[in-house]
């Protein structure tokens, strides 16, 4: 197949997983592409994410580095022939391409765990709340690169709002619940529609409270992404260079430690509940 003309995360980790599967049986990249009639160097272009595979060359590919896990094959061959144009593609080249890769990994999440320290979870902002952040962090930014940002943000809702909408655990501290991005209207505004998404059964939200004993910090801002399967879950981190994609099974399993360990240091969601009305009464 064609170099893709966009490389996307989707493709990306694609193409690391079948190198996964090839590397776990030692066989070098010409040996795998001689199999496919093929050369090293396309076998590099599908495994860097940059070219596509068909699910005949996929199912070729795991039977030859005895990957006896259908599942897994199944899951690989959805990657690699899903043609969705999801509503994220209206913004390539108007945005960031990690825009559009957090936008599909969400789409096609099995289950979303996000913890945020500093500001409300992005996908339970308001419009005046997400312009008052992306203002802040990119002074100067114009009017025509801001508001597709805003709208950006609130189509993201749709993997937590919609008919087939993705369970959604996050954690929020009671520092960026009283942070006032904007002004006192914007800030009551934004725990009411808290309040309202919870309401809703669209998100399950935990709150740290200042006061509470052993929590010692999150570092950057967090997601877990359940994929189809727990070898194809994903972690999301804040890094100095943006938005850091996160597939090793190391890392992911240090992720879900964190995650274990910010929860003992919330209160339960009945709770968080309760504790945000207070917070909303204050203002």
């Amino acid at each position: 197949m064609p170099p893709k003309r966009h490389l996307t995360a989707r493709r990306v980790r694609l193409g690391a997983e079948l190198r996964k599967l090839r590397e776990a049986t030692g066989m070098k990249a010409r040996e795998a592409a001689a199999l496919l009639g093929a050369d090293a160097v396309q076998i590099s272009q599908i495994e860097s994410g940059v070219a596509g595979v068909s699910a005949a060359r996929v199912r070729r590919l795991a039977s030859h580095y005895d990957c006896t896990d259908d599942g897994m094959v199944q899951a690989l061959v959805v990657m690699a022939t899903d043609r969705t144009r999801g509503w994220w593609e209206e913004y390539r080249g108007v945005l960031p391409a990690v825009f559009m890769d957090v936008a599909e990994l969400e789409h096609h999440a099995t289950s979303l765990r996000e913890v945020v320290i500093t500001h409300v979870p992005g996908l339970l902002q308001t419009p005046d709340y997400a312009r008052a952040v992306y203002s802040y962090m990119s002074p100067g930014l114009p009017t025509s690169e801001l508001e597709p940002r805003v709208e950006h943000r609130m189509r993201r809702r749709t993997a937590i709002e919609g008919d087939t909408r993705t369970p959604y655990e996050t954690t929020i501290h009671e520092f960026a619940l009283r942070a006032r991005v904007a002004d006192r209207k914007v800030a009551h505004t934004q725990l009411h529609e808290i309040l309202g998404q919870i309401e809703c059964g669209h998100a399950t939200v935990r709150v740290i409270p200042v006061d509470q004993d052993g929590f010692a910090g999150a570092g950057a801002s967090m997601m877990y992404v359940g994929g189809p399967l727990a070898q194809l879950d994903t972690g999301l981190r804040d890094a100095p260079t943006g938005t850091a994609f996160i597939d090793a099974e190391p890392q992911l399993k240090r992720l879900r430690t964190l995650l274990r360990k910010v929860e003992r240091a919330t209160l339960d969601p009945s709770a968080s509940r309760d504790f945000i009305h207070r917070l909303a009464k204050e203002l």
